[in-house]
């Protein structure tokens, strides 16, 4: 089973890019469908986006398509959301998660990392 670790969040102003980063450990990174999610306070957990094993497929929800891309470096173990004009409503934690089937629900996922904060001003 892989684990993940984020980074890349931080405090930035309405209409800036940011990118974020997911390392998983183990050997068998590219098995797993990657999925992104966050959470505001006081708001359930909610779908970002998703990328497939090999990152030929992604799925966003409709608040993020045209901002967010995911990607992935299978070489690397790594999973990326490049988040560009960002809105004070990105304001969230951010958490990256992995199954080995392709889902949105966040109850379905099995492996989590631990979150990395981002914060957009107005």
């Amino acid at each position: 089973q892989v684990q993940l670790v984020e980074s890349g969040g931080g405090l930035v102003q309405a209409g800036a890019s940011l990118r974020l980063s997911c390392a998983a450990s183990g050997r068998t990174f590219s098995n797993y469908v990657m999925g992104w999610f966050r959470q505001a306070p006081g708001k359930e957990r909610e779908f970002v986006g998703v990328i497939s094993g090999s990152g030929s497929s992604t799925y966003y929800t409709d608040s993020v398509k045209g901002r967010f891309t995911i990607s992935r470096d299978n070489a690397k173990n790594t999973v990326y959301l490049q988040m560009t004009s960002l809105k004070p409503e990105d304001t969230a934690v951010y958490y990256c998660a992995a199954s080995r089937y392709w889902k949105i629900n966040p109850r379905e996922y099995d492996v989590w990392g631990q979150g990395t904060q981002v914060t957009v001003s107005s």
